[in-house]
Formats: C-alpha cells, structure tokens, sequence
C-alpha cells in the first residue's frame, strides 16, 4: 500500500522493543527497506551500542528518534535511592537529547516494599518532576508520563490512569511535562476518551498494543499484534487526533511469541497490520 493511499503511514514508528531479536544497525536497515520513517529507543540497547554512535546511526539512516524509553521509578522514600533515581533520570534526559528525541518517556514506579500508600508515593513522582522537569528543558527534551494497566500498580507504576498523569503533568508548564497515551495501559477505562481531549497539547507520544487473554505468566509480556485483541485501534487513534495530536503513532509490543520470529518478518507484519487496523 503506497503512502498516497495511506495518510498515516509517514507517522509510523516502530518501537524497538517491538523487535528486540534485532540489532540496532539491523533495525535501521530494514526500516529504510521498508519506508518506516520513526524509531523509538530503548536506554538499555542503546547503551550497550553506545549512545553517540547509536545516533549517527539512525541519524544516517534518515529515520528520527521519537521516544527514549525509559527514565522514571521516582517512587523510593529512602534519600541514597532518591538521589540515584535522579541521577539516572538526568542521564536518561541527556541520552534523549544526544539521540534527537525531544521526549523521554517515564514509567513513574511502583511501590517500594512495605509500602502502601498510592497518593503518597505519587507525591513523590511530582517532587522528582519538580527537579527534573527544567533540567529536560534546558535540553530541549520533554517528560512523558506514561499511565500503566493497574495490574501494575505495585511493582512498576502507581500512575494506573490518563487521568492520574495529567494531574500530575498539569503542576508544570505544557512544553515540559505531558503524557503517553497507550491503548494497552487505558483501553478499558470508560474515562479515558474525556482524558484524552483533555490531554490535548500535553499528548506527547501515543503507543499502540492490543489486549490479548489469557495473559501470560508475570504479565508484563502480554501485548498483542495488532489486531489480535479487544482494542478498536482507529477509534483511539481518531480521538488522539480530535485532541490535536499530530505526532507519531508508536507500535510498542512486548511478546515472548513475537520475539521468538524472525524480526524483518514481524516488522513487515506490524507495519501493515498498523495501516489495516489505525487507519
């Protein structure tokens, strides 16, 4: 299908962890191959390619970076791991503007053990943005939160609703602090479609994953291809848009089946499965 016949395709990005069995120079090349004009990274892969030249990879690949994934887990009360937190988010801010991306997403944290309180340990996610949140400015880089499913809601991120992140992103200024809409972490909140709206300019990224049962053992590697699940794909990509999101559309997957495929293969896969089912 040609870019004329498919408006959205100029803002496919593929999320790296969607195929991990792939090699950063493996990834770039079948996405030039293939006219995917978007990546979003992961800290970790990056890393271990190391940051500088990962950039001028993609960079001479002529593909642009639209997330770093990840910086947050913001929530620890003791002082030494707050401030390793920090450190480590700074890091991740200044491995984001390196790369080209103005957005850095955050996956706020969960609670920490013997702990449980949600509304305190999400006060703490808003004394961290506070330091923060200037720091990513000064680089031309902008914090998104991102809510999760609230099965996750202990171990990985007490910010379990799009409604929940904006209430946090909304203590700072618009062009700093926003969120990331993820149809896998908010599909089934009836509040959402309203959170969304009012989201408007503070959407910085949106993600696709579909919902897909049984969930496997751990959970965490339960997104589904496209299409697979119980998400109406279009009907969220139409209400980010009604909001005035006008940005990339992420494929995020994280799925033990998928990884165990050949990577070009799944990434032909995704990205027409992404033109079947968001547009």
């Amino acid at each position: 299908m040609t870019e004329r016949a498919t408006p959205g395709l100029s803002r496919f990005s593929i999320n790296q962890m969607t195929v991990k069995q792939l090699s950063l120079p493996e990834l770039t090349e079948a996405c030039v191959r293939l006219g995917v004009p978007g990546v979003g990274l992961w800290r970790e892969p990056v890393q271990a390619y190391g940051v500088e030249a990962a950039a001028k990879l993609v960079r001479d690949a002529g593909l642009a970076v639209t997330t770093l994934c990840r910086g947050g887990f913001l929530t620890a009360v003791e002082a030494r791991a707050r401030a390793e937190a920090l450190a480590d988010n700074r890091a991740a801010i200044d491995e984001a503007a390196t790369l080209g991306t103005d957005t850095l997403v955050l996956v706020s944290g969960g609670l920490p053990e013997g702990d449980k309180d949600l509304i305190a340990a999400r006060e703490r996610i808003a004394d961290a943005l506070a330091e923060l949140a200037p720091y990513a400015a000064e680089r031309g880089v902008r914090l998104a939160i991102e809510p999760l499913h609230p099965m996750f809601a202990s171990d990985r991120c007490v910010v379990s609703t799009l409604d929940q992140a904006l209430d946090l992103a909304e203590r700072f200024p618009a062009d700093q602090v926003g969120v990331a809409v993820d149809t896998y972490h908010i599909w089934w909140d009836d509040r959402a479609p309203a959170a969304v709206a009012r989201a408007a300019e503070r959407i910085f990224t949106f993600q696709l994953a579909d919902w897909i049962t049984p969930l496997p053992a751990g959970v965490l590697n339960g997104r589904g291809q496209i299409g697979d699940g119980s998400i109406d794909m279009r009907a969220w990509r139409e209400r980010v848009d009604a909001a005035g999101y006008t940005g990339p559309i992420e494929v995020e997957l994280f799925n033990d089946g998928l990884w165990a495929r050949d990577g070009v293969e799944l990434l032909t896969e995704v990205t027409r499965r992404y033109v079947t089912h968001t547009w």
